[in-house]
């Protein structure tokens, strides 16, 4: 008789290991982000406006400064969603405002597990950077909409936009259902003949207070 293990059988414990496994990927690889990020800023300096070239510069400094966030947070692992694509597939069409202690909705509820408010918080709010962030997509018809995600409010004349392209495909959502998604953020399918559920801009705008 053989004593190998069955063929097919599952292995409660295994699974559990590989998912504590999986989930201490995503942590580090989030806190690794963050710390380059540090880096850069604390390499480059932001100094109060003076004077037009100073205020160039600060512009100029801030524009590096946003693309290195994004193009940080849309980086992945093979076979995995970036965190900034993770980010807008757990979105519930609400947006959030910086309080003092936390990103929080008028309804008082705070953004957890997210990527890209663990960023700002880090590398923004202790700088006094003031910020947006807003999701635009393809509406049907082809009409574009643009929804806040992160609000604390309007931006100076100095600011800088930077832009990510996030695709979305059906298969990013559970046996083909969007129908939860849609309800909750708004993002409609733009074209159902194809794999293609819509096109993410992922509009970050920084500015100094």
């Amino acid at each position: 008789m053989s004593m190998g293990t069955r063929k097919g059988r599952h292995d409660p414990l295994k699974s559990n290991q590989s998912a504590q496994l999986h989930t201490l990927e995503a942590l580090m690889a989030l806190l690794l982000v963050i710390g380059v990020i540090i880096y850069t800023v604390q390499a480059t300096s932001l100094t109060p406006l003076t004077s037009s070239t100073a205020n160039a510069h600060i512009e100029a400094q801030l524009q590096i400064l946003g693309q290195d966030m994004l193009n940080s947070l849309d980086h992945s692992e093979y076979g995995q969603d970036s965190p900034l694509k993770q980010d807008i597939l757990n979105w519930n069409g609400k947006y959030y405002t910086w309080d003092s202690q936390q990103y929080r909705s008028k309804s008082g509820e705070n953004l957890t597990n997210s990527s890209i408010a663990e960023v700002l918080r880090s590398v923004a709010v202790g700088r006094g950077i003031a910020h947006n962030v807003e999701f635009a997509w393809i509406e049907e018809g082809g009409t574009m909409r643009s929804m806040p995600y992160i609000y604390n409010g309007e931006p100076s004349d100095n600011a800088v936009v930077i832009t990510k392209r996030v695709l979305l495909s059906d298969s990013d959502f559970p046996e083909m259902n969007s129908t939860s998604f849609r309800q909750n953020s708004g993002i409609r399918d733009a074209d159902q003949s194809t794999d293609l559920y819509n096109l993410i801009d992922v509009k970050l705008t920084l500015w100094r207070m």
